[in-house]
């Protein structure tokens, strides 16, 4: 008789498993903005335990590239099963993972020279404090963190480093990090805005160069961020990223720094989210 029992156990077991639902995402949610006159989508991952406990959450800011929306990270990027896979494995926490639209209207995360779409205001003004106040989050520092892909790292670079008082760790893969020369920067600007004074270009630039921002980092503002930094050795971003490893070397900035096997592609995004997972969740932790 104990045969058959262990038997159906195991079916049992298996069964539970196999249809085990993991986290909830969401992509096609939105919340009205005032500063950019429209309404905004954004995508969301709930944690498997997040409706049936009461319990306050960390919560991660995941920003798509250029040319994907806020559903890219969970189309492409599989973020549902690879959030899934670490939490029940025990290398992350369960957080919530917040996946905003950067690409309508406007593409980018940056407020426009022009003060015609200020997306960075909006970001920090009404998605952080509607998404809070939303849902079941631990709206302290040390509990937020903010990560990204290629524009998206670009975006992560300058929030983190705009607001350090406001994340605790900033995960930039395969970023781009500004212009890299007063050359690229001059044309950039030109296509972009033409008609803007060179004072308010250089201005800009500097604002939105990750280079030229941690180089002004004070001296007591150094370990204010927890820095995970990966790009593909064979991206055509693997330069910039590069630099601003050195720019932290020589300001003696505490950061990791991964140059893997890879190119500009979701297949290396995807290998790098568990690591970040991880990486954001050891400031979430009791150390």
């Amino acid at each position: 008789m104990k045969k058959p029992l262990l038997l159906l156990l195991s079916i049992f077991c298996a069964t539970t498993l196999l249809f085990a639902q993991g986290g909830k995402v969401s992509d096609n949610l939105s919340m009205p903005s005032k500063i950019l006159k429209m309404d905004r989508k954004y995508a969301i991952y709930l944690p498997e335990d997040y409706e049936t406990s009461q319990r306050s959450y960390p919560v991660l800011y995941l920003l798509h590239g250029s040319g994907d929306d806020q559903s890219g990270w969970i189309q492409f990027g599989e973020v549902k099963n690879i959030a899934d896979k670490s939490i029940q494995e025990g290398k992350c926490t369960a957080m919530i993972v917040v996946m905003p639209d950067g690409n309508t209207g406007q593409r980018g995360y940056f407020n426009s020279p022009k003060g015609d779409w200020n997306y960075e205001d909006f970001f920090f003004q009404e998605l952080m404090p509607y998404i809070e106040k939303t849902y079941r989050i631990r709206a302290e520092k040390r509990y937020r963190a903010i990560s990204g892909l290629s524009m998206g790292g670009g975006g992560t670079f300058m929030y983190a480093l705009h607001h350090p008082e406001l994340f605790s760790s900033a995960c930039p893969l395969s970023a781009y990090v500004g212009p890299i020369t007063n050359e690229e920067a001059a044309a950039r600007w030109e296509k972009q805005y033409p008609g803007i004074s060179k004072e308010d270009q250089a201005n800009y630039f500097t604002r939105h160069s990750a280079l030229e921002l941690v180089n002004a980092i004070p001296d007591d503002q150094k370990k204010a961020v927890r820095w995970y930094i990966d790009c593909g050795d064979d991206d055509f971003l693997v330069e910039g990223n590069c630099l601003a490893h050195i720019a932290m070397r020589k300001k003696e900035i505490p950061h990791e720094f991964r140059i893997r096997d890879g190119a500009h592609n979701w297949t290396y995004w995807r290998e790098s989210l568990p690591t970040v997972l991880e990486f954001v969740s050891q400031a979430f932790h009791q150390y």
